[in-house]
């Protein structure tokens, strides 16, 4: 079975010709708990999210900041496992057509096995990975089996990139390019770095891929500075901070769905 790499090129694709960034959801698996975290990567998507990142969770994440931390060792503590992360995206793909990435750190999948990632993955439905910490130089096993399976590979560029640097990552890259917007780890912010706009000119000049822009974008207000942009706009910590402050998991998917109608309005302008 092939994977949705050309569902997410069309997403993506359809939000600019409708003259809006695209909303991207990022979400663990695992958390709450499993179900729970299908129901929030569905509730996410029902909200208005386009397209959905779900979270491998980590011991040692270098790009996450103490929300998704958090949220990470609850789905840890669980015993989330790799079936857990591939039924979360062939369940949320399944019940609402929407593309799905898995984002997760190079050391589980070269322990679990590229060949076998990538084709449960594809199995799965899923659209593609995001690798934030895999170098380009050393990707060429891992693109060769993610292109035979249908799956983007999504790197991550910061302000820090030089400009032949970014050409290189967004030569090996596919799907979009992930643009942090600031040097540091996820989380919200009173404002979004005006380093982020830069990086997206300089970024577009390597390339047609679409590129989107995550890191400290946590309201509408937010979403609306960064759609006029970028071509899409990547939310985390906020979505996770809703179910983490909820009382409860149905409280906490419904917070996800009004955060993600919230977010829809923002990429559209109409805040």
């Amino acid at each position: 079975m092939s994977g949705n790499v050309r569902l997410l090129s069309d997403t993506l694709a359809a939000a600019k010709e409708e003259g809006r960034s695209a909303l991207i959801a990022y979400l663990p698996a695992g958390f709450p708990t499993v179900d729970g975290g299908i129901e929030a990567v569905k509730a996410a998507i029902e909200g208005g999210a386009d397209v959905v990142e779900v979270g491998l969770p980590h011991s040692d994440p270098v790009l996450d900041g103490p929300v998704i931390q958090t949220a990470d060792d609850i789905a840890l503590r669980g015993g989330v496992r790799i079936a857990d992360v591939m039924r979360t995206v062939g369940e949320a793909h399944a019940a609402t057509g929407a593309p799905i990435l898995v984002m997760t750190y190079w050391n589980p999948i070269d322990r679990y096995g590229v060949e076998r990632f990538t084709a449960e993955l594809a199995e799965a439905g899923g659209a593609g990975c995001i690798l934030p910490d895999l170098p380009v130089q050393e990707s060429a096993l891992w693109r060769e089996h993610a292109e035979k399976h249908g799956l983007a590979t999504v790197f991550v560029v910061a302000p820090s990139s030089k400009d032949e640097r970014l050409a290189e990552i967004t030569a090996a890259g596919s799907g979009f390019v992930y643009a942090a917007s600031l040097m540091g780890v996820t989380g919200t912010r009173a404002s979004v770095s005006s380093q982020a706009e830069d990086l997206v000119r300089r970024t577009r000049a390597t390339t047609d891929t679409p590129v989107c822009v995550g890191l400290g974008v946590s309201n509408p207000a937010q979403a609306a500075e960064v759609a006029r942009f970028a071509d899409g706009v990547i939310v985390g910590s906020a979505f996770v901070k809703r179910m983490l402050d909820a009382p409860d998991d149905a409280a906490g998917v419904e917070a996800v769905r009004a955060l993600a109608g919230e977010l829809a309005k923002g990429v559209r302008g109409q805040v």
